[in-house]
């Protein structure tokens, strides 16, 4: 197996991570003990292995970036969007907000503060509209609940039932999107 890059941290749980350059890290908390590092990466070997495979194949699949223009465009219409969306579901929710902020991001579709404030990435604009809704009610939900508990995602399925497919999408496609930022 490729070379493990063990992270240690103040954190409660393991999770591994495969880098665009095959590298793969583990991040552990801090007092975790060899062994036991090295058995859950064993009994993570048919995942890892799947998505190696899965990297190597993106890493083959030469996308076009986009360019300035194009993310100043999508931007803009972000800017026209999302915020209506936002108008239409935070009643719904019922729940306030503060600044709304279009960004191009690498990691997220969008995080919402504990002030209120709202970020969306403008690459949603690429994803049809059910699933802006659901990027936009998923944030809005945060204002009630600052979690992914049971609690946070039955208040995301009252607002939007059938926000699981959206979320499948996301994972689906989302990722393939989100690689043209990259140069």
């Amino acid at each position: 197996m490729e070379q493990l890059e063990i992270i240690r941290s103040k954190r409660r749980t393991i999770a591994i991570e495969i880098k665009k350059d095959l590298r793969i890290v583990v991040r552990v908390p801090l007092e975790m003990k060899d062994n036991d590092i090295q058995r859950f990466v064993m009994e993570k070997q048919r995942w890892i292995e799947k998505h190696l495979q899965i990297i190597k194949k993106r890493n083959e699949e030469k996308e076009t970036p986009f360019t300035v223009e194009e993310i100043h465009a999508l931007a803009d219409a972000a800017l026209k969007d999302l915020p209506q969306r936002v108008a239409k579901y935070a009643p719904i929710v019922g729940v306030t907000v503060g600044r709304i902020t279009i960004r191009n991001q690498r990691s997220r579709w969008g995080s919402c503060s504990a002030k209120g404030n709202l970020n969306f990435n403008c690459l949603l604009m690429l994803c049809p509209e059910e699933v802006r809704d659901y990027v936009v009610v998923h944030e809005l939900c945060h204002r009630k609940e600052l979690n992914h508990s049971p609690a946070f995602w039955t208040l995301v399925e009252c607002v939007l039932p059938g926000y699981k497919e959206q979320y499948h999408w996301l994972k689906e496609n989302g990722s393939k999107i989100i690689r043209r930022l990259e140069p």
